[in-house]
């Protein structure tokens, strides 16, 4: 029985031998080479771990720039709320009014709730020409850390002529902070001019 299977095992080897010699003749050229594929002949394990292994590294390196590239986004100038980072408060003077939000660091409680309070009222912030401006890296000693030198948890709300006009250890409300604006005489006068172009429509 043994030797009926090798001799059986042989003669389909010689088959497929005849088959692949037929195929790599009907296909050859003069000067050309004949692929394995085009040939009939089997690909080689090698071969596939290869394909696949460069294929796995493509689509590594497609995820990896397009993770990069979002995360290089930058924020947008005109956005209420942004980080601090190398901006200086003379790019605000007489424009915006700087809400100054530090902390230690992003998991700070008091942090978390102040901008969970920012965030459900910022039209009226926006409304009264307020810009959100967040620190919460001291190790990294922006322009507007080292001028105004909070320690841990603070708030500042400056008017637009630079001046501080809240200053706050603990979170507050977009109402209160409404109000300490409204109060300031450049407000009201904004709010009286706006009414006066209301009436001349």
């Amino acid at each position: 029985m043994i030797k009926i299977a090798l001799r059986a095992a042989d003669r389909i080897r010689r088959r497929d031998e005849r088959v692949s010699s037929a195929r790599s003749k009907k296909f050859a050229r003069p000067g050309v080479k004949v692929c394995a594929a085009a040939s009939g002949a089997p690909i080689s394990g090698d071969m596939i771990r290869r394909t696949v292994l460069a294929l796995i590294g493509f689509f590594t390196l497609t995820a990896g720039l397009g993770a990069a590239q979002g995360a290089e986004t930058p924020v947008e100038d005109d956005a209420p709320i942004r980080p601090a980072g190398e901006a200086s408060l003379d790019e605000f003077l007489w424009t915006k009014r700087p809400l100054l939000i530090f902390a230690d660091t992003p998991n700070d409680p008091r942090y978390i709730q102040q901008m969970q309070l920012i965030e459900a009222r910022i039209d009226a912030l926006v409304e009264r020409d307020v810009v959100v401006l967040t620190d919460t890296d001291p190790d990294a000693r922006g322009p507007i850390r080292r001028a105004m030198r909070p320690r841990g948890f603070m708030l500042m709300q400056l008017a637009k002529d630079g001046s501080v006009i809240i200053r706050k250890a603990s979170p507050w409300d977009v109402r209160e902070i409404s109000r300490s604006i409204d109060k300031q005489p450049l407000r009201q006068q904004e709010v009286r001019d706006r009414r006066d172009a209301l009436r001349r429509q």
